[in-house]
């Protein structure tokens, strides 16, 4: 009787052991992940892009957090006093494998989406969510960091260390560190429900983008563009309908479809498909959505004493408050107004003229425009396109970075770095004064299925004197059209200048020299103003005459035709800036009222028509897709910031007009690099610019900027 014990006790055991064995080699697999693994190779290890597979995702991010978590609880459950050096540096090093992990994750979701993927992200956004509360709400994390946070406050710290604890003990603060443990407990619960809102969100925008495709036959492409033309060829044969032509359900498809087409039944038919994404009272229709997100963040803020969402958002902001938003968007929307009456009645008038019995629609701007255009400055868009080919705007690029960053970008021969698609292509950048290696730059330049449309910039790792100062891996991912086999990318203007502007935040990447993580943060409505300001560098005389040339005959655009460039820049001011400004004013209406009896798309209507919207101009992005604002909240209440920036851009502007050397002066070049890019948030946004201009900015220069009146009273 005595043995059966004893064989029980050894089954036990062995099943243990069993158990133990298969846990250490689940960990093991989960370690082995390659999306977890540090990164080799050159430049001190680049990612494995050549070796990413959606199953991988999910563990690595899971596996990912535990270890992260494990390391915030032992910087937590230090028995020493709490220090800057035991605390907040630990905290700065911490949670490397993760950072890894979602950069495949981040590839994934803006670059190559697939339905696969999309499940992966459904499964995974509650989870990250959970994760981020469990750091937030560390009470003994956060009584550690307000220790040094207050010791600071009495006995300040170094700069870099002083700005870095205060921007970490901010960010704990308004997440809600200082909560009851009740009130955490709805918080990091609001948390969740809101990740798996932001997923659901940009996914039915990409599904939309996605589901809508307009299919023109030979006979209804008069008036486009031979390159759009072909291009779109190659877009309808990939989707299977070869000899016909797509016009697909993003805006660099879109925006050139309305400016040339003849076509008015099909202009609207692709302008309603567009800007209707989100809103077809379908599976994917977002309404509902935002109408739970807006109930969510508010219910969030009210926890911590505040009146709205906006007022708790803008507080760490340049503007501080909405109020201040709000003065600086409202100062500007009457001239913007004025100037779409004069823009509507010039249309009309060609219109009229050309014995169309039509009133302008919102379908028939772009259209009419692009004419008033041809017969206000004999300015033809397409005209212009041709000395804008993609490769040498890319030249340009470099040329400017190395005019006022001493920077030199080489290409990398193809297999040396890995990428993630084939379009990819790669730039070692060089200090072209000691040699040093700064990074590398990545570029996906073409629009396709599972990547979300517009233009942005990203960084794969950044350098921090904390983590030994690696390569800077910076990206810029943009949607062009790919054309033709063996035919050029030419864009517009327009499509110029966002080319350079989201190079700028590239070169924001790869400038930074701070010490801490936590500093390679940004304040949103300051962030933009450096990208915005290297969009003056196309228009300069140096990059027209080395650049800007005709992609078939190499000769350099006529300065006939760059005379007629800048004559027309306040062209269509009215209707970019209001479609501009009506997004980022209802973007505040939104989280200034009170969500409770909030209707999505009744609230836009009656909103817009309380601003006075003129009929013929929707806003630049719609609630239902404005992917800015609800599928996260990166730029919620947000959205003015790229004005805010924009006054700052402006003045800058201006400090280089005003120097001797003009736009390429070393003075105010080597200001410009030291104060506004380098420090990235190593300094107060205000503090930094008045080092570089010597004063606040003002916004007379944007209204001078867009051909606006200046305000009497302005300051």
């Amino acid at each position: 009787m005595k043995l059966k014990p004893l064989k029980l006790i050894g089954i036990f055991a062995f099943a243990s052991i069993t158990t133990l064995t298969q846990a250490q080699q689940n960990d093991q697999n989960q370690m082995d992940n390659t999306l977890l693994q540090e990164w080799d190779g050159p430049y001190e290890g680049v990612p494995y892009f050549d070796k990413m597979e959606v199953d991988l995702i999910k563990p690595a991010i899971e596996k990912g957090m535990e270890m992260h978590l494990t390391e915030i609880d032992k910087i937590a459950s230090n028995p020493e006093p709490p220090t800057f050096e035991n605390t907040i540096i630990p905290m700065e090093k911490a949670g490397e494998a993760l950072d890894r992990a979602f950069t495949y994750y981040g590839i994934y979701s803006s670059n190559v989406s697939s339905p696969e993927f999309r499940e992966v992200q459904k499964e995974l956004s509650p989870k990250i969510s959970e994760y981020s509360s469990k750091i937030s709400q560390n009470e003994a994390l956060f009584q550690r960091i307000k220790s040094v946070y207050e010791e600071a406050q009495k006995d300040s710290l170094e700069a870099e260390q002083q700005r870095t604890i205060e921007l970490i003990y901010k960010d704990f603060e308004m997440s809600g560190a200082n909560l009851s443990k009740e009130d955490k407990e709805r918080y990091a619960e609001i948390n969740k429900e809101l990740s798996k809102l932001y997923t659901q969100f940009s996914n039915n925008v990409l599904a939309e983008e996605e589901n809508y495709v307009v299919y023109l036959d030979g006979n209804q492409i008069s008036g486009l563009p031979e390159s759009y033309v072909k291009s779109a060829a190659t877009a309808a044969a990939e989707r299977g309908h070869e000899g016909e032509y797509a016009v697909t359900n993003t805006r660099s498809s879109m925006d050139p479809f309305l400016t040339y087409s003849d076509e008015r039944e099909l202009r609207e038919k692709v302008w309603r498909n567009y800007y209707s994404r989100g809103d077809n009272q379908d599976e994917f229709d977002n309404n509902e959505v935002i109408s739970q997100i807006l109930k969510l963040r508010d219910e969030r803020v009210e926890l911590m004493g505040y009146d709205n969402y906006a007022q708790w958002r803008l507080q760490n902001r340049m503007a501080k408050n909405p109020q201040n938003a709000m003065e600086l968007m409202e100062a500007v929307w009457p001239a913007a107004l004025a100037r779409v009456e004069e823009e509507v009645a010039d249309m009309q008038a060609i219109a009229d003229k050309e014995g169309n019995d039509i009133t302008i629609k919102p379908w028939d701007y772009r259209y009419y425009a692009e004419k008033v255009r041809q017969q206000k400055y004999d300015l033809d868009s397409e005209e212009v396109k041709q000395y804008l080919e993609l490769g040498s705007l890319t030249q340009a690029l470099f040329f400017t970075a190395g005019e006022l960053f001493n920077y030199n970008f080489s290409p990398v021969e193809k297999g040396t770095v890995p990428v993630f698609h084939e379009d990819v292509k790669v730039w070692e950048v060089t200090d072209k004064n000691t040699g040093n290696i700064v990074g590398l730059w990545y570029l996906d330049p073409y629009a396709r299925q599972g990547k979300r449309s517009g233009a942005w910039a990203t960084t794969y790792r950044s350098a921090t004197e904390l983590k030994g100062d690696k390569p800077v891996l910076s990206s810029n991912n943009s949607n062009f059209i790919k054309p033709a086999p063996g035919e050029p990318v030419l864009v517009s203007w327009d499509d110029a200048e966002t080319f350079f502007h989201e190079f700028g935040h590239a070169l924001h990447f790869l400038s930074a020299d701070v010490k801490y993580p936590t500093l390679q943060g940004g304040v949103r409505d300051y962030t933009e103003f450096q990208s915005q300001l290297l969009e003056r560098w196309l228009s300069t005389d140096k990059v027209i005459n080395q650049f800007l040339k005709h992609h078939e005959t190499g000769e350099v655009i006529p300065q006939e035709l760059v005379e007629k460039i800048k004559k027309a820049s306040t062209f269509n001011q009215g209707f970019a800036t209001t479609e501009f400004l009506a997004s980022a004013l209802m973007d505040m209406k939104y989280h200034t009222t009170d969500p409770e009896n909030i209707d999505p798309r009744e609230f836009e209507k009656e909103q817009l028509k309380e601003l006075g919207m003129p009929e013929q101009i929707v806003m630049r992005h719609r609630s239902p897709h404005f992917g800015h604002v609800f599928s996260g909240e990166g730029y919620a209440t947000g959205y003015y910031g790229y004005l805010w920036a924009d006054v700052l851009t402006s003045d800058a502007a201006e400090a280089f007009a005003e120097a001797p050397g003009g736009f390429y002066d070393k003075e105010v070049a080597h200001k410009l690099v030291r104060f506004l890019f380098a420090p990235r948030n190593a300094m107060d946004p205000a503090e930094a610019y008045r080092k570089f201009r010597g004063r606040d900015a003002n916004i007379d220069a944007l209204m001078r900027d867009r051909g606006f009146p200046v305000p009497s009273d302005s300051k």
